[in-house]
C-alpha cells in the first residue's frame, strides 16, 4: 500500500474523528491523515488546497450536509467515503459514486471494504481511459477488482471471474468457476457496487453475471456455466429477457466476426 495516500476527515464530532483515526491507524497504518476538521468551511478550504486522495465525510453536520458540501465542487477528483449515523442518505451518496457508506458505530469490515475500494480506484485511475464495452465483454486486465470481505480479510476478484452471488442467511456466497467465497457482506451490499450492465439481480437471493449464463429456460430458470440452476423472479423476467437477448445477439455477432 502506498504511503502517499493523503486523507482528510470532516466530521462535526471530535470524538467521531478520533475514533475513525484510531481505526484507520490499525487497519491502514500507511494512510496519511493530512487534516481533521469539525467545520465544513475549514474542511472545504483544506480539500481545495491539499486535494486529498480520500475524503472521509460525515453527512449530518450543522449548516451544511455532506451531500451539500460535495455539490459545491464542480468536479470531485478524490474518493469519498461517507461516515454517518444516518442510513437514509445512502441513495443520494450513490449519485456521487462514493467508494463507501459506513454507518456509525464503525464496523471494521465495512470500513476496510470502503477504503480498499477507494484504494483500488486510485490505483486503477491511470488505466481508466479505455472505455468499457456496453455489454460487459471488455476483458481488460486492468479492470477494477471487487473486494470480497470474509472472516480472513478481503479477497480481490476480477468481475469477469465471478459467475454469481448467492444469499446465504445474512452472508453472501461468491461463486467462481474454481471455488467459492463466503462473504461477511449481505447481498444488498453487492447490489450497490456491481455494474448493472454485467450483473443482473434476477432474484432476491441471486445476482447473476450475464456473461456466464449458458441458457434461459421458459420455466424461468437460468443455467449458469457451472450448471447451477438459478430462478428468475416473475417480476423481473420481461426486463431480464430484453437485456439477456440483447447480450446474446451481440455475442453471436462477435463470434461470427
Amino acid at each position: 500500500m502506498s504511503p502517499d495516500i493523503n486523507c482528510i476527515i470532516i466530521d462535526d464530532e471530535p470524538k467521531a474523528i478520533d475514533l475513525l483515526e484510531k481505526r484507520l491507524a490499525v487497519l491502514f497504518p500507511t494512510l496519511y491523515i493530512a487534516g481533521k476538521y469539525t467545520q465544513w468551511k475549514d474542511g472545504m478550504e483544506a480539500v481545495r488546497e491539499k486535494t486529498p486522495d480520500i475524503l472521509f465525510l460525515d453527512i449530518s453536520m450543522p449548516e451544511k450536509s455532506g451531500i451539500d458540501f460535495l455539490k459545491l465542487f464542480p468536479s470531485i477528483p478524490f474518493q469519498v467515503i461517507f461516515i454517518t449515523a444516518h442510513s437514509e442518505f445512502a441513495l443520494q451518496a450513490i449519485k456521487f459514486s462514493a467508494a463507501g457508506y459506513v454507518l456509525k458505530p464503525i464496523d471494521d469490515y465495512e470500513l476496510s471494504f470502503a477504503v480498499n475500494k477507494a484504494l483500488e480506484r486510485i490505483k486503477d485511475k491511470p488505466a481508466s481511459k479505455e472505455p468499457a464495452s456496453p455489454t460487459g465483454n471488455n476483458h481488460n486486465h486492468n479492470a477494477r477488482k471487487i473486494g470480497i470481505p470474509n472472516i480472513k480479510g478481503v479477497d480481490y476478484l476480477n468481475p469477469d471471474d465471478i459467475l454469481y452471488f448467492e444469499s446465504v442467511n445474512k452472508y453472501t456466497k461468491v461463486v467462481t468457476p474454481n471455488y467459492s467465497i463466503m462473504s461477511s457482506y449481505n447481498l444488498g451490499a453487492y447490489r450497490k457496487i456491481l455494474d448493472e450492465q454485467v450483473f443482473y439481480s434476477v432474484h432476491r437471493s441471486y445476482i447473476a453475471n450475464m456473461n456466464h449464463i449458458k441458457s434461459y429456460q421458459t420455466s424461468g430458470m437460468l443455467i449458469m456455466d457451472d450448471n447451477m440452476q438459478i430462478p428468475v423472479a416473475r417480476s423481473v423476467r420481461a426486463d431480464f429477457l430484453s437485456v439477456f437477448n440483447q447480450i446474446s445477439r451481440t455475442a453471436r455477432k462477435e463470434n461470427d466476426n
